[in-house]
């Protein structure tokens, strides 16, 4: 009887603990069904419609993924520009990065400025960025071509160019990758030191340290970057948008710009919604491909024997 004429809450603790906690993650979760659940099921809904927004969407089954596939060259345009963007950028990134990371993890003089120098362009905005990089890459008095010039080169038109606009905007990516030196240098402090001095013990130098010790112990690091830089990439607009607007000849038009096209531009979000959702199992396969390869790579414990 006495159990009985407790509070409810009081007899059942485990319960009034998780609506606190629910109570507290309620913001989040408010956005999370308003602005990511809500539009995410709305859009795989409106995929299967013709909706030009000022008039109401019209049912057409798979009409619009038949275009895509069928009917409209760009979609697969968009996804070799945007796939060769990924190719180049992500691993080259990663090696720059990693390299970066490795130099200023040595004990020399200025470190936090090298540190700040290498991050700033990573906050910096996307635009600025774009219209910086837009005068880098001018032909004729861009400062790129002019160095070029001075050791007898003739630069090429770059973004002006079929065969330059994209290998030009591959360059330009190498400038942010100082979030991904932070990370790596964070995982670099969580490298035992004692693996290093049993590796100066036998006589190895930097390069065997680097190769048998740093890249195994920080393949974990190295997998999230990987990860997040195809994802990241996958996603490249603000470049194509600004400097390029796609050209010359949808060299650099990429599938986010052309989602955003349709969208945006032509008003047919329908059809903008399948693209959108074509896309999103693109980099879940790419992902999930990722996850699958990892078990025979990535290492979560200490290498033994690997000197």
């Amino acid at each position: 009887m006495a159990a009985a004429t407790q509070p409810f809450f009081r007899r059942h603790k485990s319960l009034a603990r998780d609506i606190e906690g629910y109570l507290y993650i309620s913001p989040w979760l408010f956005g999370f069904f308003t602005l990511t659940l809500g539009p995410f099921v709305t859009s795989f809904l409106m995929s299967f419609t013709k909706w030009e927004v000022l008039s109401p969407p019209v049912f057409t089954g798979l009409a619009n993924y038949q275009r895509i596939f069928l009917h409209d060259p760009l979609p697969m345009k968009a996804l070799y520009n945007t796939a060769y963007y990924v190719v180049l950028g992500v691993p080259s990134g990663l090696v720059l990065a990693l390299a970066l990371a490795i130099l200023l993890n040595q004990n020399v003089k200025g470190l936090p400025f090298f540190r700040t120098v290498f991050y700033l362009p990573s906050v910096t905005s996307g635009v600025a960025s774009a219209i910086l990089w837009l005068g880098l890459f001018d032909a004729r008095f861009g400062i790129i071509n002019i160095l070029l010039r001075q050791v007898g080169i003739e630069g090429p038109r770059w973004l002006g160019s079929t065969a330059w606009s994209k290998p030009a905007l591959v360059i330009m990516r190498l400038w942010y990758v100082g979030n991904s030196v932070v990370i790596f240098l964070a995982g670099l402090q969580g490298v035992p030191q004692h693996l290093y001095e049993a590796a100066e013990v036998d006589g190895g130098g930097f390069l065997a340290k680097t190769w048998h010790i740093t890249v195994p112990m920080m393949t974990p690091t190295i997998f999230f970057n990987l990860v997040m830089g195809i994802i990241g990439s996958f996603q490249v607009f603000t470049s194509s948008y600004v400097m390029t607007g796609g050209g010359p000849a949808n060299s650099t038009l990429f599938y986010v710009l052309y989602l955003y096209r349709n969208a945006f531009v032509y008003f047919q979000m329908g059809y903008a919604s399948a693209l959108a959702w074509l896309f999103f199992l693109v980099i879940l396969v790419f992902t999930g491909i990722q996850l699958l390869a990892s078990r025979y790579w990535v290492y979560y414990e200490e290498p033994v024997g690997r000197i």
